[in-house]
């Protein structure tokens, strides 16, 4: 299922192939620049580029007897590149061939997740320029408030995402360091000049300090992010959701010809895709409490992280990808009910204007208190007797002695709800 709608090139990203490619990437840079240095013979990178092919299945199976998948992967390495192969690694921990290829993956999921935003964004303006002037009922607390526009509430989201984006950007660029500094990270055979250029050779930067592994509060940074903007996308979903409700249905998600809402009531049409969205946004979530937890580890390093790393961060990046790629689809095709958005936003008999009426008693003098009473009291009668607000409130002496006819009038005018939409609009960068 998630397949459908995540690009290709994320799930490529964690795979096994790609993972031992990414370690290779890590084994060549080093090479290179240690021959740079004159630590390693001129030829070694040449060799290990040429030959430095290795078999999943095969390191798979060396693991199987040594129960360590660096050395797996190193030992089947060996096989390939023959007397060079005291070269490779050379100087090296565990470690730092790990944490830089992670580092050097997770580039390249950032990049793709930035492209999803990108899409999700430039949806979301669209429609926000489509469904500007769109009325509807702005609600408070589930109760009808006064009105708004569904331009507006997708202008909401797209300031919400643009602000996502740059956090995003950030946490990225904070996750882009590499480390080649040794077991307990003193670069106790390595310089630090040769962690900097090999960590240039990669595109990286080098991490300022490091213990055996670059520091995990990066990494939890990174995924504190990447929940937040599935919070944002569940937040979105559930929008939608609400008001796709039967009794609402201002919205609703796309519904194909051939689709199907229930195996046993053949008129439901259900918002599942938002469902679903809201619900893998739990996940996202959970998994960033797991990168907290792997911060506090153990003097100069333990392990307890790994195992946990090992799911969080393809999880997380391949989810947030599927669930971008279905919110984007969810915006651009959204149905839009605008005759039944008019008809709720009438549903209260003009109640949406009560602050309208008293704010123009105040103007004519009348104090806060006493103007709210005012209000209240015709807002009792359309509750109970089913009158408008208008209409309760010429039939109120008190009322018609304070505003005229045309006074009246003038406030229950949609228009001034809409009035500054264009400045708003301009604020985030939509017009």
């Amino acid at each position: 299922m998630i397949s459908r709608y995540t690009r290709p090139e994320m799930g490529a990203i964690w795979s096994e192939e790609s993972k031992f490619k990414s370690w290779l990437a890590v084994e060549i840079a080093a090479s290179e620049a240690m021959a740079h240095a004159g630590l390693v013979p001129k030829n070694v990178p040449t060799i290990l580029k040429k030959k430095g092919k290795f078999s999943v299945k095969r390191i798979d199976a060396i693991e199987a007897e040594v129960n360590h998948d660096v050395i797996a992967f190193l030992t089947n390495i060996a096989e390939n590149v023959g007397s060079i192969s005291r070269y490779v690694h050379y100087g090296l921990t565990s470690s730092d061939v790990l944490d830089t290829a992670l580092a050097l993956r997770l580039k390249q999921a950032s990049a793709i997740i930035l492209k999803d935003l990108d899409l999700l964004l430039a949806a979301l303006k669209k429609r926000a320029k489509q469904e500007k002037l769109t009325l509807m009922v702005g609600r408070t607390h589930g109760v009808h408030a006064e009105p708004t526009t569904l331009g507006l509430k997708l202008a909401l989201f797209y300031a919400e995402f643009t602000r996502h984006k740059k956090r995003f950007k950030d946490a990225a660029d904070e996750l882009a360091f590499g480390k080649v500094s040794g077991a307990v990270g003193n670069f106790a055979h390595l310089d630090p000049k040769i962690e900097a250029d090999i960590c240039k050779r990669l595109g990286l930067k080098p991490e300022p300090i490091s213990t055996q592994v670059i520091q995990r509060d990066r990494h939890a940074y990174y995924l504190t992010v990447v929940a937040l903007i599935a919070a944002s996308l569940e937040k979105l979903a559930t929008e939608i959701r609400l008001l796709q409700k039967t009794e609402t249905l201002e919205v609703e998600e796309s519904f194909s010809k051939s689709q199907k809402g229930s195996s046993a009531m053949p008129h439901k049409k259900n918002p599942i895709t938002c469902e679903r969205v809201a619900g893998l946004a739990r996940v996202v979530r959970g998994n960033s409490l797991a990168a907290m937890e792997n911060v506090p580890l153990w003097h100069e390093r333990d392990i307890t992280h790994s195992s946990v790393e090992r799911v969080i961060f393809p999880d997380s990046t391949i989810l947030l990808d599927y669930m971008l790629g279905l919110m984007t689809r969810i915006v651009n095709q959204l149905v839009v009910h605008d005759q039944n958005m008019m008809a709720n936003l009438e549903k209260m008999r003009g109640m949406v204007f009560s602050q309208g009426v008293l704010l123009a008693l105040v103007q004519k003098g009348v104090t806060r208190e006493k103007a709210y009473r005012m209000v209240q009291r015709c807002a009792k009668e359309v509750w109970n007797n089913g009158v408008s607000l208008e209409s309760a409130l010429r039939d109120d002496n008190e009322v018609t002695q304070i505003l005229k006819e045309n006074e009246i009038k003038k406030v229950f005018d949609y228009k001034y709800y809409t009035r500054n939409v264009d400045k708003i609009f301009k604020r985030v960068g939509i017009l």
